[in-house]
């Protein structure tokens, strides 16, 4: 491959240029962090050396290569080293480049990142004539898609990833960037504070948080499920009325319990859903609840649940539903969340109903249950029903 040239590049309050001996120690230092840690494929422990054999070795080869392009990213008024970005991959072939970066601990919050994934593609499209920039990332890691989104990437969807970080999930995120679709310095551009992706990724970029209801005198909490539910879980999907009216495996065995585990990990991590336990004030399990938001309409969710058999009736899963609805709403910017259950199955109707859903009719054929289309209700809940 041909030499790249190393080049400084200044833009919109960053100064960008080679690795230097004398970044060791910040390298060192912003490397600590748990989130870098996380996210990235450094090294753990990260040690002076990783970070001195980084920037006095590796990123001279990769320049030197044609390989890579890594930049220092600098306050362009003071010199302090407040990140990394750069091409951690050139195809000469097809012209294509990957982008990658990390903000310093330090310097979080000022969208130093966002500014400097710009600044590297428009260097990279006019001086390096690429023709497209991918992104990756794994699925979990929201700080980083937002920071795709706010520079222009278009995310696309998901594929394995081919060196994921030890104890991080094997599947990622991509996305793509094509010269002319790099927004200006200073424009605020897609993704911007305040809107319904920055709030989705500050929601779906931590843990799950623990909401509280109460029935009556009751307290119940919807929290992240644990490994401890699973035997409840099991007892739960093995009963009659849970097989005659939701779409549990039949039978019902422990791996299932724990594929489903596996999959609200998953689907919290992925933004695409949040499902909860519902606990009593003694922390034991009463039922499982969950809230799906929509491919098609970022305003739009439904939501599922289930109750332990020796639960029912007592208004557990009642109060967890508009606690969940009150949450969707305020938190995650919804505008509708729809319910539906088969005709016939009254319970089910009776705890969305005492929640605040209007049933508005019956879907003719609106689901298939056990390999039969079946008629369902369908109702929703706004946040107006709420107040």
């Amino acid at each position: 491959m041909a030499r790249v040239e190393p080049v400084e590049i200044t833009e919109d309050g960053l100064l960008l240029r080679p690795w230097r001996a004398t970044d060791a120690d910040a390298v060192h230092r912003a490397c600590q962090d748990p989130d870098i840690q996380r996210w990235t494929t450094v090294p753990r422990p990260y040690l002076p050396e990783h970070a001195h054999r980084f920037v006095t070795e590796a990123a001279t080869t990769d320049w030197a290569a044609g390989i890579a392009a890594p930049f220092a990213v600098c306050d362009a008024a003071t010199g302090e080293l407040v990140g990394s970005c750069g091409l951690v991959s050139i195809d000469p072939i097809l012209r294509s480049g990957e982008i990658g970066y990390w903000t310093a601990p330090w310097a979080r919050g000022a969208g130093v990142s966002v500014r400097a994934a710009r600044a590297v593609a428009r260097w990279a499209f006019a001086s390096l004539r690429l023709r497209r920039l991918i992104w990756q990332a794994e699925v979990g890691n929201h700080a980083s898609r937002l920071v795709a989104f706010r520079a222009g990437f278009r995310v696309e969807g998901r594929l394995r990833l081919a060196d994921p970080a030890p104890g991080g999930s094997p599947e990622g995120w991509i996305g793509s960037l094509l010269p002319g679709e790099v927004p200006a310095p200073g424009e605020t551009g897609p993704a911007g504070p305040g809107t319904l992706q920055a709030r989705r990724a500050a929601v779906f970029g931590a843990p799950p948080p623990v909401l509280f209801a109460t029935t009556g005198a009751t307290e119940v909490r919807l929290r992240p499920m644990e490994e401890h539910d699973l035997d409840a879980i099991v007892d739960t999907c093995r009963d009659p009325e849970t097989i005659r009216w939701t779409s549990v495996p039949d039978p019902y065995e422990r791996a299932d319990a724990e594929s489903y585990l596996h999959h609200t990990r998953g689907t919290w991590a992925g933004g695409s859903s949040a499902c909860f336990v519902v606990a009593d004030a003694d922390d034991r399990y009463v039922g499982t609840i969950d809230l799906r938001l929509s491919a098609a309409d970022p305003l739009l969710a439904d939501v599922g649940f289930m109750a332990d058999p020796r639960a029912r009736g007592r208004g557990h899963l009642s109060a967890a539903l508009t606690a969940l609805g009150t949450w969707g709403f305020t938190t995650l910017g919804l505008a509708r969340i729809e319910w539906r259950a088969n005709v016939g199955n009254t319970a089910s109707r009776r705890v969305a109903e005492k929640a605040g859903f209007t049933v508005e009719g019956i879907a003719r054929g609106g689901l298939t249950h056990r390999d039969q289309r079946v008629d369902v209700w369908v109702g929703a809940l706004l946040a107006a029903d709420l107040t």
